[in-house]
């Protein structure tokens, strides 16, 4: 069975989408498409823009959406028999198994990308990443520091991210590398997402999400918060609400996925990194991109 996965915040890269935009005249019609939705033109920024400017939240989540989905939506050869998508690419998992439409994905995802700015904006903080320990080391380190920080990424066994307040993660870091961490590593990011100090935005995007339309998808979707497939529309969005401050089991999903029966893992988006995970979580899985 074929799994198709859709990446997150950090995939994208300077002039990523060009190549669509010039090849396909359906790709083009969905990018200006988007750039009238957005309000401003995304993809000057995504075709010419440096590192820096791709890196704002507003343009970041929006372009990586754009990317995976275009890159769906214009394959004849996309035939999904399940679908999952890390943190952001939980919406684009959502419009390629017509859960969503295009635009109301397109939608969600800026409505998102600013209630987490200015959630970052009201609070700062922060995650980490710790390479080299279980998953229950890590949440034992968490539970016993005096600050906001939990597990925020499950992204494959040995590589668990963290999220919290700035003194939380530095105290955090110290403790892992004392329990034995190959690397316990700050991460250049404007918040920390996956975690209780994103309930403002969770309840921005809440509102954002129950006044839009969503369908019977295709196929299921494993998603982040439960690792768990829905097909039921109310509990995808229920799921879809808490993903902001729950835990993305990246893990957990890709185990369920192979349990029931997939085989091939198939990345839609930009980059390769959901096809490592896969590979370090399940070694025979096939993998490859679009």
């Amino acid at each position: 069975m074929k799994a198709y996965i859709f990446p997150g915040q950090g995939a994208q890269f300077p002039g990523m989408g060009k190549d669509l935009y010039q090849s396909s005249e359906k790709a083009k019609t969905l990018f200006e498409s988007a750039n009238h939705i957005l309000g401003f033109r995304i993809t000057d920024i995504m075709f010419e823009g440096t590192a820096d400017q791709l890196k704002q939240t507003n343009v970041t989540q929006p372009a990586i959406f754009l990317h995976s989905v275009i890159l769906a939506l214009i394959n004849p050869d996309f035939h999904p028999d399940m679908v999952a998508g890390h943190s952001l690419g939980e919406f684009s998992a959502l419009v390629a198994n017509r859960a969503l439409t295009f635009e109301d994905g397109l939608k969600l995802v800026s409505a998102r990308a600013n209630a987490m700015q200015k959630a970052c904006e009201a609070q700062p903080s922060t995650m980490a990443a710790i390479l080299g320990l279980d998953d229950s080391q890590v949440e034992e380190i968490c539970a016993g520091i005096d600050e906001v920080v939990v597990a925020a990424n499950y992204n494959c066994p040995g590589q668990l991210v963290i999220s919290g307040s700035n003194k939380g993660i530095d105290i955090a870091c110290e403790q892992m590398k004392a329990a034995g961490a190959k690397r316990a590593l700050p991460l250049p990011v404007g918040g920390a997402f996956h975690s209780p100090l994103m309930e403002p935005a969770r309840k921005e995007l809440e509102s954002a999400i129950l006044n839009t339309k969503f369908n019977t998808p295709i196929c299921a979707v494993y998603q982040n918060a439960t690792a768990l497939p829905a097909t039921d529309v109310e509990t995808i969005k229920k799921n879809l609400v808490d993903q902001l401050t729950a835990p993305v089991k990246w893990t957990q999903s890709v185990q369920k996925m192979v349990a029931d029966g997939a085989t091939t893992f198939i990345e839609s988006g930009p980059g390769k990194v959901l096809q490592g995970l896969v590979k370090k979580i399940h070694a025979e899985a096939e993998v490859s991109s679009i």
